[in-house]
This record gives C-alpha cells, structure tokens and sequence, in this order.
C-alpha cells in the first residue's frame, strides 16, 4: 500500500501527486510495488528485503543514490503470540524524496500525519529522521509503561491462584522485554554512527532534538533492563512458591494417608481367615472400630502438635521491629 504525504505550510496532507519534497509511505509492499521501487527509484531489492526481514537490525548505508536508514520500531499486537515486539522500518532519502518502508502498519505514525507532533516536516529530511526517531523512543518508552501494567495485573492473578496461564503469560512479556532491549541496543549503535557521519554541525534546534533521541533511547533500555531483572525475580519467587505450596500439600496428603492406614491396619488383622483373639465375641467389632478410631485420634493430634510447636518456633527467629531509638521493641522505652 502507498501512501504519499506533503506538507503545506505546518501542517501534513494526503496527496495523489508524487511531487518533491514529499514523504512516500509504503507498507506491506506487494510484487508489484517492489518492482516499482527498484525501477524508478534505483532501490536495491537487497534493500527491500532486508526491511522487510523481521530479525534484522538497525543499520545505516550509504550509497550512491540513497541513503538507507533501518530503524527497529515497537509495535504491539494483541493477538499476536508476543503483543508487544519490534519490526524494522527503511527509511530511504533521495535527493528530493523520502520513502519509508515498513512489513504493517506503526501506530505513532499516525501521530506524524495528523499533524499531533509539533516540529514535524518531511521537506527537511534531517528533520523528519530526528523526529522519527524521537517518536519512536517515546512510543518505547509508552509500551514499557502498558507492560508494567499487565505485569502487575498478572501478579496480582498470581497471589489468588497459581495457574499456568498467568505463568505463560509473565513468560511472553518476559519475551517480549528481550525484543526491546535487542532493538534498541541495535538503535543506539545506528544512532552513534550517524551521528558521527550524517548528523555533523546540526543547528541547535536539531541538536537538541538529537540529545532528546539520545537520553529518551537510554532511558528506554534502562527502563527494559530493570523491568526484565524484576520479571526475572518474580518469575523465580513464584516458581519457589508453587513448589512450596507443593510440599505442603505432599505432607499434608502423607499425614492424611498415615492416619487412614492406622483403621486399615486393624481391619486387615482381623480380615485373615486364622484364628485371632476376641472372634468368637458378637462384639468385638465395636472394639475394633474403637481401637481405630482412639488410634487415629492419636495419630492426628500428634502430627497436629509437632506442627504447631514448628509454627511458633519459626516464629521465635522473625526479627522484632526496630524502632528509631534503636530498640527492639517498639515502644521507645
């Protein structure tokens, strides 16, 4: 699909008549558009099918009609299998044309075409790929926020029920924070070498536009690396938790089995086709059953004790609250 955008005075309009200084926006190319593009703009089909690899990384080449700018933008796709990922984004710069090339659609460019961010052109090509790039470290910076959400949400479905899904799904966005942190690594080395090469003697307002690409992309990655590092934690605590809880239903269901097989114990003696004590009694059933059960009552209340007695002894090594005065018991005396 093509798109072809101009900009009139400050603002940017939707135009039909591919002209100078115009931005083309192509996205999810089909053969034919390809075509078009390596014949009547010289686009290496290298080039083209590079942007439109998944896993490829930011980079900047110049060649001797272009210059190929590849950028990894944030996307987010709820049903896809990770809702949040990145995609590479081409930009192209000609002489007097930019053309940007993406495999779908990215959602803050549609920020840029309803005129919602101020400064934007796409006559001054340094400027439209400053204000891209910033763009999209703010849209990092936007789903990094939407992630914490549902990463909060999925713990507090974690506390009431430990489930698999919720596991799963800390699993995907733990994934998904990788994809972020590979992409805008590989954004920050591009970025360094334009600036190096393509961004030399910028004006002021450009440059600071530049040191607001720079510090929001870093901002990004610290902000991702201490999101992982905190899932990574959680992940492991729950993981603890469910095999604590694990052990405890083992032993429960173990002291639970030792105390049925006291009553089975005693039925099976007298269940033996041999002669035993009391069998001639029309009564001694009841004392079978009542042996049983002063047996297993026994039982129970044992294991009952030895539980207690473990409880309040691991209560006896929590530390006390210190107050400010340095005491241990709270009252400041």
């Amino acid at each position: 699909m093509l798109k072809i955008w101009k900009q009139t005075g400050n603002k940017i309009n939707h135009t039909t008549i591919l002209e100078k200084n115009c931005w083309l926006q192509v996205t999810t190319p089909t053969h034919d558009e390809i075509e078009s593009l390596q014949q009547e703009y010289g686009i290496a089909l290298d080039h083209i099918m590079d942007i439109q690899d998944a896993d490829e990384r930011s980079r900047y080449e110049k060649e001797d009609d272009y210059t190929l700018i590849i950028f990894r933008m944030p996307v987010y796709s709820p049903t896809a299998e990770y809702p949040y990922s990145t995609i590479p984004i081409g930009i192209i710069l000609l002489g007097n044309l930019i053309i940007t090339i993406s495999s779908r659609e990215i959602d803050f460019i549609h920020e840029l075409v309803e005129n919602r961010v101020r400064g934007f052109t796409v006559v001054d090509q340094t400027g439209f790929v400053l204000y891209f790039f910033q763009r999209a470290a703010i849209w990092y910076l936007k789903y990094l926020k939407e992630i914490n959400k549902t990463t909060t949400i999925i713990e507090r479905e974690l506390q009431r029920s430990v489930k698999n899904t919720e596991l799963v799904n800390l699993l995907e966005i733990e994934k998904s924070l990788v994809y972020f942190t590979t992409s805008l690594r590989s954004n920050e080395l591009m970025i360094e070498k334009l600036t190096r090469i393509h961004f030399k003697n910028l004006p002021e307002t450009y440059a600071d536009i530049l040191e607001d690409v720079v510090n929001e992309n870093k901002q990004a990655m610290e902000t991702t690396n201490i999101y992982s590092n905190i899932l990574s934690g959680m992940m492991d605590a729950f993981a603890s938790v469910i095999s604590n809880n694990l052990n405890i239903v083992m032993k429960r269901l173990t002291m639970v089995s030792i105390i049925i097989m006291i009553p089975t114990f005693f039925a099976s003696i007298y269940g033996m086709n041999v002669p035993l004590p009391f069998m001639e009694n029309p009564f001694a059933w009841l004392g079978i059953i009542g042996i049983s059960a002063f047996s297993s009552l026994v039982a129970a209340l044992f294991f009952l004790r030895t539980n207690n007695i473990r409880t309040k002894m691991n209560k006896r090594h929590i530390p006390k609250r210190i107050n400010g005065n340095g005491n241990g018991n709270g009252n400041g005396s």
